[in-house]
Order: structure tokens, then C-alpha cells, then sequence
């Protein structure tokens, strides 16, 4: 069915970096959920109203907050496509998370909502009737939520969609909750057990972590994350495979929505090389980078000593001793100015993201105790950075 839908509904359905066939899918999505959700709606609120069921009503308001969510969600698509314009350089993208925002905002409001109601059938039990056919409606309901949840979890996969994954993780919240009502409604009948307002507080929960899960997943990158580790492999790999490139440092991702990243990079040159030979690379670098990626890449040249085998041998001597005293720091932009009575080493040291001021400062004095045993005349002068990489 999922293959069928975008078949009709998607034009050039490969092309997932395209913005037109992304918000395609975005629509798609969005209208398949409003339909779904709407028609689910509808029928269960019919039979919470016939029998009186807290938990059911209760599960009919989650699926009309998920009609919501998906029509918010197709403004959010429309409004993401919106081109780059002069105040917004690098496009519209962030709508995306925003609306994943207001949904979860919307779902927390219906989940605090049916907590207060089923809490005071908690307190006051009321009497619910029972039938098979209604247990049937809700048990096609189980099926479709776990469809949709399926259907937006392939969709989110093929164009990296946080706002369908989140989706897909509540239509799965749905089949839970659905489930739960209809186990409650046959602990009344069976065994009379008072289940209905307990049941509904256990939707209510659920509707309420989702909507807490939904929010976080949009908030993340509008507050900025670090560069995800498969950007930073992909972006470090292809640099560094060109002809000049020694290494690569401080990579720092900016996310303007699934397909709008900026990125910047430092690249080590030999200090004797060719400028414009090497300005070349660079460009070139850039280029190809967006082209085929999408990403907008900025790279900042770092000389670097390659010849002079005593700054090489200081440099490995620094690096060894910062290996020895944190396994997971790292050196680069290493440089030796020699003085009339001290040689100063001037380098970067990257340390963990966890690292305090007081942990840097510890490491900081280990190392330079260490270097001035070796020769008293070296100086560190020492710039302490943190990664921007995830995992790193």
C-alpha cells in the first residue's frame, strides 16, 4: 500500500534531496494521517458516547489531537518549501521543527485534558455497557494505527523526516493505548472490574509522553546539535581525499531543516605549499561538496609544518604525552616559536565535552609539568577547544 501511494501521490520519488518531492512526501503523509485519524476519531467517539466509556472517549480525542498534528504538520511542509530569501539566507527549513513543536504542545493539552476526566471516573465510577461489534471497531483500529505507524516510519526513513519518524513512533503510542481500552472494556464485562477511569489515566499518560518525546525531538535542533558522527564521517572523508589535504579538524554543522546544513572545517596544508594551487583544492572541495551532498561547506586553511624534523619530534613528543595523561584529547595547529631563552609550543588541545574548567586546568598543569622536565625552556601556550561532533 505505502509503495502504491507514492507511486500515484509522489513525482520522481527517488529524488529525496529535491525540495518538491520532499514536501510531496511531506504531504502525502499529512493527508493519509488527517484521513486515518479523522475517520478513527469519529467512529470511537460514537461508541465512548453509546457506552459511556471514559477510556474509549478518551482514545477518540488522541486520534482527533493526530488529525491535528497532521494538519499542522502539512502547513509546516508548505511553509518549509518556502525558498531562501533575503532575511532567511539559508531557506525555510526549521518550519519543520517548529511544527513538530506545536504539536507536541497540542497533544500534552489533550492528554492533561482526559487525565483530569478519567481521574474523576476514577473517584466515581460510572456504569459501561458492552459489545462485540464495538470491540471489533477498536480492534481495526489497533490495525490501521499500526499501518500508519509503519507508513511514516518508511516515508521519515527515505527523506530523514524527524517530524514523520515522530509520528510513526505515536501511531505506535496509539496501538498501545488502544489496546489498553479495549482490555478494560473486557475486565468490566467479564469480571466486573471498575477498569475504565484507570485505563484512561493510562492513556492520558501516554498521550502525554509522547507529546513530551515529539518536543524534544523538535527542540534539539533548533536549540543546535552537534554535528551527527555520519556527517562528520562523510564530510572528513571526502575533504581529506583530496591531493594537499593533510588532515582535518573542527568541524562545525549548522542544521537549517533535513536538507539544509552549513557547515565549517579546518584543513592542514603543507606551510611551504602553493597558495593558489592550494586555494584551487579548496574551491574545488567546496564545490564538489554541495553538489553532491547539499552541504554548504566553508574551509579554513591551517599551515602546517611537514619538513623540519625537530618540530615534527616536538609535535609527537606533545602528542604522546597528551595520549598518556587523556586517551580521548587530541592536538592539531601545532607551531614552535623559538626565543632567546624559552621555545614556546603553540598548539590546539581538543578535551572531552564533559571536561570542566577545573578538569582543564588539571590537564593543562600535568602537561606542562611534564614538557618542563623534558627540556626547561619549552613553553606551552596551549588554545584548550571541545569538540562539536556527536559521540566525539
Amino acid at each position: 500500500m505505502t509503495e502504491l501511494l507514492v507511486r500515484l501521490f509522489v513525482k520522481n520519488s527517488n529524488e529525496t534531496g529535491n525540495t518538491s518531492v520532499r514536501t510531496a512526501y511531506g504531504i502525502l503523509s499529512s493527508i493519509v494521517g488527517i484521513t486515518c485519524n479523522l475517520a478513527l476519531f469519529g467512529a470511537k467517539f460514537a461508541i465512548g458516547l453509546v457506552i459511556g466509556s471514559i477510556s474509549v472517549t478518551a482514545d477518540a480525542f488522541n486520534n482527533l489531537s493526530d488529525a491535528a498534528s497532521s494538519i499542522i504538520s502539512f502547513i509546516g511542509v508548505k511553509l518549509a518549501k518556502r525558498p531562501a530569501d533575503q532575511e532567511h539566507p539559508f531557506g525555510h527549513g526549521r518550519y519543520e521543527y517548529i511544527s513538530a513543536f506545536v504539536i507536541s504542545f497540542i497533544i500534552l493539552q489533550v492528554g492533561f485534558t482526559l487525565f483530569k476526566e478519567s481521574l474523576s471516573k476514577v473517584i466515581d465510577p460510572q456504569p459501561i455497557s458492552f459489545n462485540w461489534i464495538l470491540v471489533g471497531i477498536l480492534l481495526i483500529s489497533v490495525f490501521i494505527k499500526l499501518w500508519l505507524s509503519r507508513f511514516n516510519r518508511s516515508l521519515g526513513k527515505r527523506i530523514n523526516s524527524s517530524i514523520m519518524k515522530a509520528t510513526s513512533a505515536d501511531s505506535m503510542n496509539d496501538v498501545i493505548v488502544t489496546s489498553a481500552t479495549i482490555l478494560s472494556l473486557l475486565l468490566v464485562h467479564f469480571f466486573g472490574l471498575p477498569a475504565d477511569g484507570w485505563m484512561g489515566l493510562g492513556v492520558s499518560l501516554f498521550v502525554m509522553y509522547s507529546g513530551f518525546n515529539i518536543a524534544k525531538t523538535a527542540l534539539m535542533p533548533l536549540l543546535g546539535e552537534a554535528a551527527d558522527r555520519e556527517v562528520f564521517d562523510l564530510i572528513t572523508q571526502k575533504v581529506e581525499s583530496y591531493p594537499g589535504i593533510i588532515g582535518s579538524h573542527d568541524l562545525i554543522a549548522h542544521n537549517y531543516g533535513p536538507t539544509h546544513t552549513m557547515a565549517t572545517i579546518h584543513v592542514e596544508v603543507a606551510n611551504n605549499c602553493n597558495l593558489e594551487e592550494i586555494h584551487e583544492t579548496i574551491d574545488r572541495i567546496e564545490r564538489d561538496v554541495l553538489r553532491e551532498t547539499g552541504i554548504f561547506l566553508v574551509i579554513h586553511m591551517d599551515p602546517v609544518e611537514i619538513n623540519d624534523q625537530k618540530v615534527l619530534d616536538k609535535k609527537n613528543m606533545i602528542i604522546s604525552l597528551v595520549k598518556e595523561l587523556e586517551p580521548k584529547a587530541d592536538v592539531h595547529d601545532f607551531r614552535v616559536v623559538n626565543g632567546e631563552h624559552s621555545i614556546n609550543l603553540i598548539f590546539d588541545l581538543v578535551v572531552p565535552f564533559h571536561y570542566k574548567e577545573s578538569d582543564e586546568c588539571e590537564l593543562l598543569e600535568k602537561l606542562t609539568e611534564q614538557v618542563s622536565k623534558i627540556d626547561s625552556r619549552y613553553h606551552c601556550v596551549v588554545t584548550i577547544e571541545k569538540n562539536y561532533v556527536a559521540g566525539l
